[in-house]
């Protein structure tokens, strides 16, 4: 479904505004070096304009206050082409969390489609490749703190970590932007996840072109020594987004001068 349609649709599901004020933080933004150029061999840095970012992931409570005020989301209600047959399929009911789902864990089970319709709730929208990136660089006290083999040994030692394990509750140490969670708790939606290695719909990326496209993205990665990011950006390429799994969540962003 392209893009624009695929909103369109959205929208007619119902996106109003939620009750709840979530909390966003402010991120400067500026020239930054992703692993990803934003041309095909090209090594210049790309420019993050400032943002808002959703200081937390979207938790089973708020998730759970969405449905109940949009029932379309419901996980019995929503069409097949927004979500797949594992949407929400941990919660106890279509609207109730029950013992496997607790309300401060982040939400998970949730396609690509729930969470740009969530987010539009905030007046809000997921967060682009290059915003997440920029965002999720951060430890404590650098705003860019990927050179430290530290930072990437903490990373890729949260892969580590059994996938059938209960969730943390969200509200790990914030960063010195002050956001929460960006690495150690759960994958999370991009806006343009479709779009990081190859054609902007992933659904077309079957059959022999699959491997032509991806071994072109793989060849022009920036800051291959970064594996950590660089298997994010492989796990999100080969999603669709109807797709849910039981270890990919979303937050929202706004631009800089949103309300907060």
């Amino acid at each position: 479904m392209p893009a624009r349609r695929a909103l369109m649709a959205i929208g007619l599901l119902g996106a109003t505004a939620l009750a709840s004020a979530a909390d966003y933080r402010p991120l400067p933004g500026g020239a930054f070096a992703s692993v990803l150029p934003e041309t095909e061999g090209s090594r210049a840095p790309v420019i993050v304009a400032p943002f808002r970012l959703r200081s937390e992931p979207v938790t089973n409570a708020e998730f759970l206050a969405f449905v109940k005020t949009h029932p379309t989301w419901r996980r019995d209600r929503v069409p097949r082409v927004f979500a797949d047959a594992g949407y929400l399929s941990h919660w106890a009911d279509a609207d109730a969390l029950g013992a496997t789902a607790l309300p401060d864990q982040p939400v998970t089970q949730v396609s690509w489609f729930a969470a740009q319709a969530y987010c539009q709730g905030e007046h809000a929208r997921l967060p682009g490749w290059y915003e997440w990136e920029y965002a999720a660089a951060a430890d404590a006290t650098r705003a860019d703190a990927r050179e430290d083999p530290a930072w990437r040994e903490r990373v890729l030692a949260w892969y580590a970590r059994p996938s059938n394990a209960p969730l943390p509750a969200v509200g790990g140490a914030p960063d010195v932007h002050g956001v929460r969670d960006l690495n150690g708790l759960v994958w999370e939606w991009m806006d343009d996840f479709n779009a990081l290695l190859v054609g902007a719909d992933s659904r077309d990326q079957d059959g022999a072109d699959k491997l032509r496209f991806c071994g072109a993205g793989a060849a022009d990665l920036q800051q291959k020594e970064n594996y950590a990011t660089l298997m994010r950006i492989a796990m999100l390429s080969s999603l669709e987004a109807i797709d849910t799994t039981r270890n990919l969540g979303f937050r929202c962003a706004k631009p800089a001068g949103a309300t907060p």
